[in-house]
C-alpha cells in the first residue's frame, strides 16, 4: 500500500483510504489492483525476457482495458529497473530531475518499490508518495514531479499512455524544490 510524506512537515498518510484521499486533493489519481495476481515466477523479477512482459500485461489486462477506457489511454508497455539494467546510475539522474508533461505520467506497480516525488497545492508543497506493488498513480498532465526508485533500486512497472509515442519530459524550474 503506498505510503505518502509530505516534505514540508515531514508527516506521513497512511492506508488505502486516507492515500486515496489525500492525493484526489492534489489532483493525483490513486487505485490498487491486486498484486496477488502475478505469477509467482514473476515476483521479485527484474530482468524479463519480451515473453515475461506479455505476460504481465495479459495478467492485468482487464484493468489496464479498463482504466485506459476511462481515461483514454492507447498504448501500455512494461518498464523494469534493477542493478542489472544497464546503465542504471544515468538512466535514474535522468528520472530525478523535476518535468512536467503534456500527458498524464501513469504506473502500475508489479514489483518493487519506487517513489513519485510530485508538486502538491501551495499549502502542500512537494510529497514523496512511496509506491508498492498494486499502487497505480496518475500524475496529471502540467503537474511538476519526478519519479525514482527506493532503497532496493528495482521495480517492474507498467506505463500508460495516450500518446503512441511515449511521453516528453519538459524540465521544470522550481528554487523551492530542495532534494
Amino acid at each position: 500500500m503506498a505510503e505518502i510524506r509530505i516534505r514540508n512537515t515531514n508527516e506521513r498518510i497512511s492506508g488505502e483510504e486516507n492515500v486515496g484521499s489525500f492525493l484526489a486533493q492534489q489532483n493525483v489519481l490513486y487505485e490498487h489492483w491486486d498484486a496477488s495476481k502475478l505469477p509467482e515466477s514473476l515476483r521479485g523479477k527484474y530482468v524479463l525476457t519480451d515473453e515475461e512482459k506479455e505476460l504481465i500485461l495479459s495478467t492485468y489486462n482487464e484493468e489496464i482495458v479498463e482504466i485506459a477506457g476511462r481515461r483514454g489511454y492507447k498504448t501500455w508497455d512494461i518498464v523494469a529497473l534493477s542493478e542489472a539494467t544497464p546503465d542504471i546510475e544515468a538512466l535514474l539522474k535522468k528520472f530525478e530531475q523535476v518535468h512536467t508533461h503534456t500527458e498524464d505520467e501513469v504506473r502500475y506497480i508489479a514489483s518493487g518499490h519506487g517513489i513519485f516525488i510530485i508538486k502538491g497545492d501551495e499549502e502542500t508543497g512537494y510529497f514523496d508518495v512511496e509506491l508498492e506493488p498494486g499502487d497505480v498513480i496518475s500524475v496529471p498532465e502540467g503537474q511538476p514531479h519526478f519519479f525514482t526508485l527506493m532503497e532496493d533500486r528495482q521495480i517492474v512497472a507498467v506505463r500508460l499512455f495516450i500518446e503512441p509515442a511515449g511521453w516528453v519530459a519538459s524540465p521544470y524550474e522550481d528554487p523551492a524544490f530542495i532534494k
